[in-house]
């Protein structure tokens, strides 16, 4: 049957397919609309399985602070190039991913692709962008960090390529906002400099064990006598924390100061016990996500 090019127009509006892709999907339907654009998604999922095994080192980190601070969202959504990474089908898709973290609050990837928000379902939504674009993208993680008495504090650098959240406790309801500008500072300091851990004691024994029998073995190696390999290794041991978690590091505005130092003054100024917990950094070309 002819498809007229009202009925291709109105099914480019509605799906934001490609002209040529909405009239094959009305030709195949028949001129059935709704059919035509359930072979529009069908496509987009056939697609997304051809592409299946390409990578995806591009795309955006996204965060949300919500529930007056003390709620925060980040999530990586992901493509194969650049140019789709910066386009702005893919930008509204990926926003759309946030406001559905944020509106729904999932626990699991395959938890939020089932969900829907404003009457759209994000899996379908995400077959209809592959199928339009053409390119693999996947939402590979997300998380929502939450606090009771404190506040979170997101960073995402210029590009949108990292991003951070920072999660304190014991934050007065008085707080001002020199105590923002340095949580914005932490922010900055977990992008930068890629710690670990917060603290030295959330270090697994193992990983302790492994670096101590590095340090050791270098040692020997450089002809130290055996009895003072320990008092190397522990003085190299203490170097991993200085660079690996967050609390012993030096301050990169200030490599006087630590951020632990720089926390402590604050309480002391401002008569309060503010807390370190817990920071998210998730950066597109992790390897390990």
């Amino acid at each position: 049957m002819a498809i007229s090019a009202s009925l291709v127009k109105e099914l480019r509006d509605k799906t934001g397919a490609g002209m040529m892709d909405c009239k094959k999907a009305l030709e195949e339907s028949n001129g059935d609309f709704e059919k035509a654009i359930e072979f529009l998604r069908k496509k987009g999922a056939a697609v997304a399985a051809k592409r299946a095994e390409k990578s995806t080192n591009e795309g955006i980190i996204s965060t949300r602070i919500f529930n007056n601070g003390k709620s925060a969202a980040i999530v990586e959504v992901n493509c194969e190039t650049d140019f789709v990474a910066n386009s702005s089908d893919f930008l509204e898709f990926s926003n759309f991913v946030l406001n559905t973290i944020v509106d729904k609050l999932p626990a699991t990837i395959d938890e939020l692709l089932s969900l829907s928000y404003q009457n759209k379902k994000v899996e379908e939504e995400l077959n209809s962008l592959i199928g339009k674009i053409g390119e693999k993208i996947q939402v590979s993680r997300f998380a929502i960090e939450n606090t009771e008495n404190g506040q979170v504090v997101d960073y995402v650098h210029h590009g949108s390529k990292l991003g951070v959240l920072i999660r304190v406790d014991n934050v007065p309801s008085n707080s001002n906002e020199e105590l923002q500008s340095l949580l914005k500072d932490i922010a900055m300091q977990v992008a930068a400099m890629k710690p670990f851990y917060v603290y030295r004691e959330e270090v697994p024994k193992e990983v302790i064990e492994k670096e101590i029998e590095i340090y050791k073995e270098v040692s020997r190696k450089e002809g130290k006598p055996e009895q003072v390999l320990d008092k190397i290794a522990q003085g190299k041991l203490n170097k991993y924390y200085q660079e690996n978690c967050l609390y012993e590091q030096a301050f990169i505005k200030d490599n006087t100061k630590t951020v632990g130092q720089l926390i402590e003054e604050y309480n002391k100024k401002n008569s309060s016990q503010v807390k370190l917990i817990r920071f998210k950094r998730f950066h597109i070309s992790d390897e390990n996500k």
